[in-house]
């Protein structure tokens, strides 16, 4: 038997869900700018948001992602929740990437968590083959081979 669960309802880990991704859409960044207009460096607080992760839901609300796995996504009482977290995370980061919160040259190795890819089919043998034989035929005729 492990060690009693941080989150004893369905409730209380959705509860603890809304306010994880709260935080993450109000978080505050202090930057620095030189104003050439007043001639001095210009600080402002800007809201800016991190994406949801399962990981920063364990350090938010300080339990081991192990523990979270162990105690939470195997146990059939919290698995909509569960579901509902891992696809929200997924929704999250799409929208970020399509709005551009995130760089989209981030896109490919953030989205492949979900998998997602940014290879392409080269496969084009069979294609290929074709088209030589077609190429291959028309040369012969324009030879007068044919």
């Amino acid at each position: 038997m492990g060690r009693p669960r941080k989150f004893n309802s369905v409730k209380a880990l959705e509860e603890a869900w809304e306010e994880y991704k709260a935080d993450c859409d109000n978080q505050t960044v202090l930057t620095h700018d030189f104003s050439s207009k007043n001639s001095e460096f210009v600080s402002k607080e800007l809201k800016r948001s991190v994406t949801y992760t399962i990981e920063g839901f364990c350090v938010y609300t300080r339990i081991s992602r192990s523990a979270f796995y162990e105690r939470y996504v195997d146990n059939e009482k919290f698995a909509d929740i569960v579901t509902r977290m891992r696809e929200e995370c997924e929704v999250d980061a799409r929208k970020k990437f399509e709005l551009q919160v995130i760089p989209s040259q981030l896109a490919g190795l953030w989205m492949s968590k979900y998998g997602y890819t940014t290879k392409q089919d080269t496969n084009l043998t069979g294609n290929l083959d074709v088209e030589k034989s077609k190429l291959d035929d028309l040369l012969d005729q324009m030879r007068g081979d044919g």
